[in-house]
């Protein structure tokens, strides 16, 4: 068995937390580890081949660094050239399963699901595997706790194995048909994760979307290697219609088969489906950080930089980030994508960053700007380098707070220690690497014309990165 996980998606419903370029699955939400982490580990227990995870090319240093922080180095990562939904995406991840093992069943999982029941989880799965090594499309659906209107059901039919036929797939009710479903014990909520064999999967999609199936061999066959990672070729892959796997193969196969389970299952996809699933004071309170809660009830209220404090409130959602604040009622926790539709209109950074921003090397944190400058905390990670590059419109000075920073500037390869400083001027080559075994910390001070993070012109980079 191939466990395939995809790691797509942006979370929007989870800003400002969530952002573009570091959606949920990247966060701690109710964990120390992060959903992503979360789900690698619950593959443990199950008798599995190296797992592969499909994400956006832009998050692939973030999911290898997620993996072997926990110790998973031996896997796969596909990069997407662009998002085209589940259907694709597992279609690519099924070409390559088969290129490893003549036809394994893969097991398809989303990296931001939150399912608390590990060994619920893991006997479900075993019980899935005849059926999926038979032949069949198995999707696992979650028995229902409470009549839910913001899932799609998946109504059964007769018994098949350790599972049952798939009568229909429903889209997301209304309450008073959630609660006729809840009253029931045919329905289930669509969870999204699914087993099969990979063979199985690509000719049964092949029977209602060729197209789709041939551009996505395609796009597998000429897969590149790039320095681990695995880039999907993206002429072919721009081709391929985007489409869910429920909408693309599952709402119209005869083999469509569900198992039960009953493991605690959230995709935590709003902010009050996570106050749901997290630990709550007397007052029905979820907080996480700097938080003073009085006469509050019923909130969720997560602070990440500073103290949030809060006086005779309810049912609310309070999230303070470095650059953000939200404050929403709980009912309309769903609505909150409507601001990340504002933010992308308007063009501002907040949709798509936070004020700390990751890189392959470390990260960077934009702690002051005015009018033509801007200051920085980086910090970069042992035996780490950022790329050989020049600017065109701004300078910068350096000046060590932690450890040693190894600086190349036009001809000149010289060690900076804590308190030292250097210049790079406008114009001028340079690049900076972390030659210790410690993390180094230095802080940026830029001044010049323009200050973006496209005025970088890079010659060599050992992440794959360089314009020439």
């Amino acid at each position: 068995m191939i466990p395939i996980i995809l790691s797509g998606g942006s979370g929007t419903r989870l800003w400002p937390l969530s952002r573009k370029m570091y959606p949920k699955q990247f966060l701690s939400l109710l964990r120390d580890e992060t959903m992503l982490q979360r789900t690698l580990q619950r593959l443990e227990g199950l008798e599995h081949a190296a797992p592969t995870v499909v994400c956006d090319d832009e998050h692939r240093f973030i999911v290898a660094e997620q993996a072997r922080q926990i110790g998973i180095e031996d896997l796969s990562i596909i990069l997407e050239p662009f998002g085209k939904n589940t259907a694709p995406a597992i279609a690519v991840a099924a070409v390559h399963a088969m290129q490893q093992d003549a036809d394994p069943v893969l097991l398809v999982l989303t990296a931001d699901h939150e399912i608390p029941d590990q060994r619920a989880f893991t006997d479900v799965v075993k019980q899935a595997q005849p059926l999926a090594a038979a032949g069949k499309l198995v999707t696992f659906g979650i028995v229902p706790t409470y009549a839910a209107t913001g899932y799609g059901y998946i109504r059964r039919g007769d018994a098949e194995g350790n599972g049952f036929v798939v009568d229909e797939f429903i889209e997301k009710p209304d309450g008073k048909t959630a609660e006729q479903y809840l009253a029931s014990d045919s329905y289930y909520w669509n969870s999204g994760m699914f087993m099969f064999r990979a063979g199985a999967y690509l000719a049964e999609l092949e029977k209602f979307n060729p197209e789709m199936v041939a551009h996505c061999r395609e796009a597998a066959a000429e897969m590149s290697e790039d320095i681990g990672f695995l880039r999907l070729d993206a002429e072919a892959f721009a081709r391929c219609e985007a489409d869910s796997i429920d909408y693309a193969l599952m709402e119209k196969t005869d083999l469509a088969c569900v198992v039960p389970m009953d493991a605690g299952w959230s995709d935590i996809g709003s902010w009050s489906s996570l106050w749901e699933q997290g630990r709550k004071d007397k007052n029905g309170n979820a907080t996480r950080g700097d938080v003073l809660a009085c006469d509050t009830e019923n909130s969720i209220v997560h602070a990440e930089s500073r103290l949030v404090a809060t006086v005779g409130v309810s049912d609310l959602v309070i999230v303070e980030t470095q650059d953000a604040v939200l404050v929403a009622d709980k009912t309309k926790a769903q609505e909150v994508k409507q601001i990340v539709e504002q933010l992308a209109q308007e063009e501002r950074e907040e949709e798509n960053f936070h004020r700390i921003v990751y890189r392959p090397w470390g990260s960077f944190d934009s702690i002051d700007e005015g009018e033509g400058y801007k200051v920085k905390r980086i910090s970069v990670k042992p035996g780490a380098r950022l790329s050989k590059q020049m600017h065109h419109h701004r300078a910068e000075h350096w000046v060590v707070v932690r450890g040693t920073a190894r600086v190349f500037r036009d001809e000149e390869i010289f060690d900076l220690h804590e308190n030292e400083s250097v210049f790079i001027p406008l114009g001028t080559t340079h690049y900076l690497e972390n030659p210790g075994d410690e993390p180094l910390d230095i802080i940026e001070v830029q001044s010049g014309s323009y200050l973006g993070e496209d005025d970088i012109v890079r010659f060599d980079d050992i992440y794959g990165r360089s314009d020439n």
